[in-house]
């Protein structure tokens, strides 16, 4: 398959999943083993995400630019940037000690699969508790739910478990409402998948040729565009609904990924 058509399909698979609770580490994985795509050590699938990021900060525009000029004078807006710094350091710090091994090892389908179907299981579970929202705006999160939330994160680091779903469900067991969960993760994707794009570009310079970056940025834009839509769609969507049909659909996935990957 041409590597830009290939590409732009890999960049919708992204701006799908990387706000919703399935994983787009995970998908980008199997549709790049799919697609026969060629991945120079697994940093097309890292850089793309910055698309992701994109979309954040586009989507979020006025409160970030309003929260920046607050910042010298309004308690609640520093409170929230320690709060996503808080839970970036965590992820960051496991990411720098083990993303060699965990590139290695363990990005593959099979892994995917068994972490898409025991998040599904894990999901459907925290969504059958009875929850008291105690913090329902973003400047209310504290420092310690943050830290909380960062702990959760770390679990993404295995591909299938979804960046989205363990700092959502971080946010939902510390006390966050759906809405607030979800809106931190979105916040807290800018410092996360920004510095992980970064990372992977330096770190994977010499293994990237001038040919790939032409379907790089094919996939970055088309990224770009479709996080826009789901993450307007996603916050909608969870101020009236709960995870449940996500849990579904990673169970159903993840057996389907698993056939395919035990029996081709």
């Amino acid at each position: 398959m041409n590597d830009f058509i290939a590409a732009a399909l890999l960049g919708l698979v992204e701006g799908i999943t990387e706000f919703l609770p399935v994983s787009s580490t995970g998908h980008l994985i199997v549709a790049a083993d799919l697609l026969n795509f060629r991945d120079a050590g697994g940093t097309f699938e890292i850089v793309i995400q910055l698309g992701a990021v994109l979309a954040v900060i586009v989507y979020y525009a006025r409160d970030l630019l309003d929260q920046a000029r607050a910042l010298p004078t309004s308690a609640d807006a520093r409170r929230l940037w320690l709060g996503i710094a808080l839970a970036f350091v965590p992820a960051a710090v496991l990411g720098l000690l083990f993303s060699d091994a965990i590139t290695r090892y363990l990005f593959s389908p099979v892994t995917v699969a068994v972490s898409l179907m025991v998040g599904g299981v894990v999901l459907w579970w925290i969504e059958g508790r009875a929850f008291t929202a105690r913090t329902t705006t973003l400047t209310q999160v504290t420092p310690r739910q943050a830290l909380l939330v960062g702990c959760a994160q770390c679990l993404a680091l295995v591909p299938g478990v979804s960046r989205s779903a363990s700092s959502i469900i971080g946010g939902l067991l510390t006390g966050l409402d759906r809405p607030t969960a979800t809106a931190f993760s979105f916040y807290l994707s800018i410092p996360t998948l920004g510095l992980a794009t970064l990372y992977a570009l330096v770190k994977g310079r010499e293994a990237l040729d001038s040919t790939q970056f032409g379907p790089l940025f094919v996939g970055l834009g088309v990224s770009f565009a479709t996080a826009l839509i789901v993450m307007g769609w996603l916050l909608r969507y969870v101020s009236r609904h709960d995870f449940r049909g996500f849990a579904v659909y990673r169970i159903v996935a993840g057996i389907a990924i698993l056939g395919w990957a035990l029996w081709r």
